[in-house]
């Protein structure tokens, strides 16, 4: 079966390197996805898993499927809920002038629920990208949280 796919990408002022300090901790989603109020960590039977708290209450569960920073990819599959299938993809894309493209990307069924996350990701991308550029460069090179210093069960 086909599944719906939504991209946006947008240009940042720092490397991919430096978007990745937040891109990379999936614990700060909360801080620039809109409409997401918290954000829990775990670890599941097939790896991290991240429970969003929507602003409606509603909770999303989340399992992560990559998080590179080499490649600076970040991937989740939502499951369960509204959804039959769904798999969103962020690409941090360095440019090699001190920029970078962040992509993200949203494949879903059913096809509605692909835009609605499409249509959140375009300010998610323009949030993460004033986030990371109010940091300054060797703030920017800074992890926001290292994850050796995130507290049991990862709550943010």
């Amino acid at each position: 079966l086909l599944v719906a796919t939504i991209r946006r990408q947008i240009k940042v002022g720092r490397t991919a390197a430096q978007v990745w300090t937040v891109l990379g901790d999936p614990g700060t989603i909360h801080e620039w996805f809109p409409g997401i109020e918290a954000c829990v960590m775990s670890e599941g039977d097939e790896g991290p898993v991240r429970t969003v708290t929507l602003g409606s209450g509603m909770q999303l569960v989340e399992h992560i499927v990559t998080n590179d920073p080499i490649a600076h990819r970040f991937q989740y599959r939502i499951t369960g809920g509204v959804f039959q299938e769904h798999l969103g993809t962020i690409d941090a894309i360095d440019l090699d002038d001190g920029t970078s493209l962040l992509v993200y990307g949203t494949d879903a069924r059913p096809d509605v629920m692909a835009l609605v996350i499409g249509g959140a990701s375009g300010t998610a991308l323009e949030n993460l990208r004033d986030l990371v550029e109010a940091r300054t460069p060797d703030e920017a090179s800074t992890p926001v949280l290292d994850q050796t210093d995130r507290p049991a069960g990862g709550e943010h």
